[in-house]
């Protein structure tokens, strides 16, 4: 699966691992393989969680619901929330959504929302904000961090709400594991036993282990686990859209969250408004597609940090670029062949590892932590790696502090069918190693991670059109590692209305980044202002 909520951690011996052997920890690395990142946005030098998603929702706890709806579609489009003061001038309310859909009547299921209302007068309507995922609460990106999602030209003519999706944070939440046995699931201890990566018999423990998940996810979540895609996440939004009474709606999407937003173009073009997909998925890429090419853009983005690094008398890498990415490839093969333990108990394998050196490179603020985690990484110690993932987890003292993992798991289960065919996998496996040679040996056969998922995915993947919708921004970032700039340029044409907006640096996401875009892109929120070619946006 892909996605990174903090830096990754990485560990290694300076012996060379056995060829074709691990330990027989099976669990496929959370940092790259399946769909987009975890987070929606670029993360500080000192990893703050609520740039763009990535946290719990502002308040746990159930909140007054308005009247219940009577099983109609358009009952739960009425619904009046009753909006309570929180989070320093903010408004939350939940509301109800149907379990499923195509059954209105059936089990409800509710959603949180958190307001910032328009500080100017003569407000525009309502803009929802999405931060990428899946798995983010939005309600918490408002709650905490309103001004890094939008401009204050923004804040002064919207009501910026953001919610959790169904399956996330304060919404009715996917569950799976308590915090020991998530623990176990993530960073658990081997049997002795080693298998070969890959292998009939390696394939086989790895279903297993995602199936045992998924059992669990089933038996904690219930119906709900079959009803969290994004096309029921794209219903629940066009209900929110109804539920604050605006004709159309306006939307800013960041990551994953421009898959919401292209999906909703596609599936209700005449409700579009004002939509900005920044970071942009690409809707008709396949599952491996979106892995091999964030592989590739988190190995290019790898090779930037490397450069970069060699120009520092503090580097802890030497040599050409070549040299110091091998340096790295024998950081990555020691972890394999011998994990290394951390202070509170913790085995690093090489999971964990690609975790902590994917975060850092969502931005480039933050690429000086990876100085930190290979020279620790170096002298045989995991705590910095162990940092590092439990930022990503959301991990704070042996406790989750959300379900973002888990929503993560069920979410791109059920929005990618999955067949499991280990000749495909190995030969994908290879395709991912000549992509990528330090990091992509070890990205492969993220199909076992949903092969036994306990519902079906349901989700079509395909093109997108938006027939007849009012004209769509499309951000893209030509450094972008988690969400390849040809993403943009793809979705761009495939929307009828698509404009595309290109920033030509690094990291992922470019709005609150650059001048040039969020001038862009406030004209556009703001007055309308459609821009006449792509400004083709460079600098800070």
């Amino acid at each position: 699966m892909s996605g990174a909520e903090r830096e990754p951690s990485a560990a290694s011996e300076s012996a060379a691992p056995e060829a074709g052997r691990r330990r027989r920890r099976v669990l496929v690395s959370l940092g790259v393989v399946v769909v987009v990142a975890m987070l929606g946005y670029a993360l500080s030098p000192v990893f703050m969680p609520l740039l763009r998603g990535g946290a719990s929702a502002a308040s746990p706890e159930p909140l007054p619901l308005p009247e219940a709806p009577d099983g109609t579609v358009e009952s739960f489009g009425g619904q009046q929330p009753e909006w309570q003061p929180c989070d320093d001038g903010k408004q939350c309310a939940d509301v109800y959504a149907p379990v499923d859909w195509d059954d209105p009547a059936g089990e409800r299921l509710t959603l949180r929302l958190v307001k910032q209302p328009a500080s100017g007068g003569s407000p525009l309507g309502t803009l929802f904000v999405n931060p990428g995922g899946p798995g983010a609460s939005g309600a918490q990106y408002v709650a905490d961090g309103v001004e890094r999602a939008v401009s204050a030209t923004v804040r002064e003519r919207y009501d910026v709400v953001g919610w959790d999706p169904r399956g996330v944070g304060a919404s009715s939440p996917v569950s799976c594991l308590d915090a020991a046995g998530l623990d176990d699931y993530l960073f658990g201890d081997d049997e002795a036993e080693e298998l070969e990566r890959g292998s009939d018999e390696w394939i086989e423990a790895a279903v297993a282990e995602s199936a045992e998940f998924g059992e669990a996810c089933a038996e904690r979540t219930g119906e709900l686990l079959a009803h969290v895609g994004t096309d029921s996440t794209v219903r629940d939004l066009d209900m929110l859209r109804a539920i604050v009474g605006d004709a159309k709606l306006n939307y800013l999407g960041f990551s994953y969250g421009t898959y919401i937003g292209a999906r909703y173009a596609d599936a209700f073009p005449e409700r579009v408004g004002r939509l900005v997909l920044d970071g942009a998925m690409d809707p008709a890429t396949s599952e491996f597609d979106v892995v091999r090419e964030q592989t590739r853009g988190f190995e290019t983005a790898l090779r930037a940090y490397v450069a970069d690094c060699l120009t520092r008398e503090d580097c802890p890498l030497s040599g050409t670029v070549d040299e110091a990415m091998a340096q790295i490839g024998a950081l990555l093969d020691g972890v394999d062949e011998r994990p290394l333990r951390a202070s509170d108990g913790r085995t690093l394998y090489t999971s964990t590892m690609l975790t902590a050196i994917i975060t850092p490179l969502y931005s480039q603020d933050s690429w000086t932590a990876l100085d930190q985690l290979f020279a620790s990484v170096e002298k045989g110690e995991a705590d910095t790696a162990f940092w590092l993932a439990d930022f990503y987890y959301g991990r704070e003292d042996g406790r989750y502090t959300d379900n973002s993992t888990e929503a993560f798991i069920a979410i791109n289960c059920a929005d990618y069918p999955n067949d499991l065919e280990p000749e495909l996998m190995r030969h994908q496996a290879a395709e991912l190693e000549r992509a990528a040679p330090t990091i992509g040996r070890f990205q492969g056969y993220g199909d076992v991670g949903c092969a036994d998922w306990p519902v079906t995915a349901v989700s079509e993947r395909g093109p997108v059109t938006g027939a007849g919708a009012d004209p769509i921004l499309v951000v893209g970032t030509t450094g972008d590692p988690a969400t390849p700039y040809r993403w943009a340029e793809s979705l761009a044409e495939q929307l009828e209305s698509g404009v595309l907006v290109t920033y030509r640096g690094e990291g992922h996401t470019a709005y609150g980044e650059n001048a040039c875009v969020d001038e862009t892109v406030d004209a556009y929120l703001v007055d309308g202002t459609v821009p006449a070619a792509d400004p083709q946006c460079a600098g800070s």
